[in-house]
């Protein structure tokens, strides 16, 4: 279906860009996507993605770079069948590099996870809980705002405030009912929608929530842009350095970080869509910008799987299973189910 729909749309596209796009929507639909090695004759700035491992793959696979990747630690390691990779940037040479501000990147491969649905879930969600976990720099009994940024009308843009739905919010119970809550951590959360809706930065609404509320700490999750296809949907990004939201479909709004709000900001991302002429390029590295507006009507245009809906609830109970395992250790998901199914 999702090759029809494509299709549809660009049916005035030549022969050789249709080749190259189906080849690219094959690859994506197929059971056994494979990686691409990239020649690297294009502009480093005509591939996008949001993930710090990619930057580092695409790095080292460019033939210009006679030398090592310094500023730079890279490791993974494997966790209930889960691939974590962690990529942390050192230093302003890092950052130079790979385009990411300094920081700690840490990558949950989720390709398997839904062969086993539900009991795999649940080990992909004590993973990304430990991991986040690692990242959060908190205190027993110190408070913590989740804002889900995106706009839940668009299926691929709407994670965030899914996640926020599933979230066991605590503060207001902890505050009143200290006897009974008092031994949870005060959780708060908002889906702030965006500009074009409200007419309102998501920063400046979630801004006036930190300086009335004054959380200690805020994770951030959002909507991310990959450049292999066989991460679209299968892969969890955490970061200690904020986030810029609307990057992963190209809309950029003010970023959501430390040095704004003034207490530290952890992001949680998960690529839903692949750029077009990201993946063309990669496919087809002879492809100019000429050849990218053939292919593309001189739109910008997305990929994204075929089961979209299903691929975002799952993935969204995921995120929310692991930020609420992470927050409230004394929690597991059988107690979760009660606070919010």
């Amino acid at each position: 279906m999702q090759k029809h729909i494509i299709a549809a749309v660009l049916v005035k596209i030549n022969r050789k860009m249709r080749k190259i796009l189906n080849n690219c929507i094959s690859g994506f639909c197929g059971p056994k996507t494979r990686g691409v090695e990239v020649d690297f004759r294009m502009n480093w700035n005509q591939i996008r993605t949001d993930l710090a491992l990619e930057a580092k793959e695409l790095w080292e696979q460019d033939p210009s770079h006679t030398t090592e990747l310094r500023g730079v630690l890279a490791r993974e390691t494997k966790q209930k069948g889960v691939i974590v990779n962690t990529v942390q940037i050192l230093d302003e040479e890092g950052e130079q590099q790979l385009g990411k501000p300094v920081g700690t990147y840490v990558t949950l491969d989720l390709v398997d996870y839904g062969k086993k649905e539900r009991d795999s879930l649940r080990w992909a969600a004590q993973v990304l809980a430990r991991q986040l976990r690692s990242l959060l720099p908190l205190k027993k009994g110190q408070s913590v705002l989740v804002a889900g940024l995106g706009n839940e009308a668009v299926t691929p843009d709407a994670i965030g405030p899914k996640v926020v739905r599933q979230l066991v919010v605590t503060r207001h119970l902890v505050e009143r009912m200290p006897t009974l809550f008092g031994a949870y951590r005060p959780v708060s959360a908002i889906a702030p929608n965006v500009l074009g809706l409200t007419g309102l930065e998501s920063a400046e609404v979630v801004g006036g929530v930190v300086d009335r509320t004054g959380p200690d700490c805020m994770i951030v999750v959002d909507a991310l842009a990959a450049s292999d296809l066989r991460r679209v949907c299968r892969t969890v990004q955490l970061a200690d350095t904020g986030i810029t939201p609307g990057s992963g479909v190209q809309n950029g709004r003010a970023a959501f970080n430390q040095d704004r709000f003034g207490i530290p900001v952890i992001a949680v991302g998960v690529p839903t869509v692949a750029h077009v002429p990201t993946v063309a390029r990669l496919y087809d590295e002879t492809l100019d910008q000429d050849g990218v507006d053939k292919l593309t009507g001189g739109q910008s245009m997305v990929i994204t799987p075929q089961d979209m809906d299903a691929q975002v609830e799952r993935l969204s109970k995921l995120v929310a299973w692991g930020i609420n395992l992470a927050l409230q250790e004394s929690m597991d998901l059988e107690d979760i189910a009660f606070f919010v199914e």
